[in-house]
């Protein structure tokens, strides 16, 4: 009933919806060696889970209601995910042919890892999903849940994010997690890093998502600001659909349950009173 009365509630306001699988018992993003990969009834568990939605679904419009297969696969090997999509889709193409269902390459859904997706063939109800957080030294910036999150030094955006001398005098696997993205980031670099879901998704004539993006607020303002405004000029630009993550959360654009209306002008182009 509680899905039900959320997808009225999208319809009620003229929202299109993508049913996902976040977090299910057998994998998360952050789990530690999730069984999902190792174990094949898990598998199978996955597969029966995504028919017993698709039955409860399927009487939805098609225009309205996608779904995507899983939130950020991290699969010890690339295979194991792209056998896994092969699967699913296999059996939810049984009953809904038409369904648009969204996937992502392992590792978080990352840009860099689109060349070792292999997306079903000849399928073009797929639509492909990326999640874009560089650098993370920014977009993170004093997030407790990450590494590069324990730096609460300068930052710099646009430009090099963490300078050399400002880690002097860190610990050794902080400076290494820092160092491990950092560069000079900007809205041209993002469009290199970007490329292989680009060239995929024009390889096989399908939609392109960037699923998610965001900056913590934590950041300094300007510098997210600007970050956002490279980020939704540079999506639109390539003709690339979005979603920002998200709404209400740690990264939402309503914060301590007052809108950022700034950042709402920035992605909706509406000026919110």
């Amino acid at each position: 009933r509680l899905l039900h009365n959320a997808l009225a509630w999208c319809e009620k306001y003229h929202l299109r919806t993508i049913v996902d699988l976040h977090i299910i018992r057998s994998h998360h993003f952050l789990m530690q060696a999730p069984p999902l990969w190792t174990d094949p009834a898990e598998q199978d568990k996955f597969i029966r889970l995504w028919k017993d939605l698709s039955a409860e679904l399927s009487k939805y419009p098609v225009n309205r209601i996608a779904y995507e297969l899983m939130n950020e696969a991290v699969a010890p090997d690339p295979e194991m995910w792209n056998k896994l999509i092969e699967r699913t889709v296999a059996e939810l193409r049984k009953t809904e042919p038409l369904r648009k269902i969204v996937i992502g390459s392992n590792r978080w859904q990352s840009a860099s890892t689109f060349d070792q997706l292999r997306v079903p063939a000849n399928d073009t109800n797929i639509i492909l999903s990326f999640h874009f957080y560089h650098p993370l030294a920014l977009t993170h910036y004093k997030a407790g849940w990450t590494k590069v999150g324990e730096y609460n030094g300068p930052v710099k955006y646009p430009g090099i994010t963490v300078e050399e001398n400002d880690m002097k005098g860190l610990p050794e696997d902080l400076v290494q997690a820092l160092r491990y993205e950092n560069g000079n980031f900007n809205k041209d670099t993002f469009l290199i890093m970007i490329r292989k879901p680009l060239h995929l998704a024009d390889s096989l004539k399908l939609p392109l998502y960037c699923g998610e993006f965001g900056c913590l607020p934590s950041a300094p303002r300007e510098m997210r600001l600007q970050w956002y405004k490279d980020m939704v000029s540079l999506l639109e630009e390539n003709n690339i659909a979005w979603a920002n993550w998200d709404y209400k959360g740690g990264f939402g654009i309503v914060f301590k349950g007052e809108p950022d209306k700034e950042l709402i002008k920035i992605l909706t182009g509406v000026t919110v009173q």
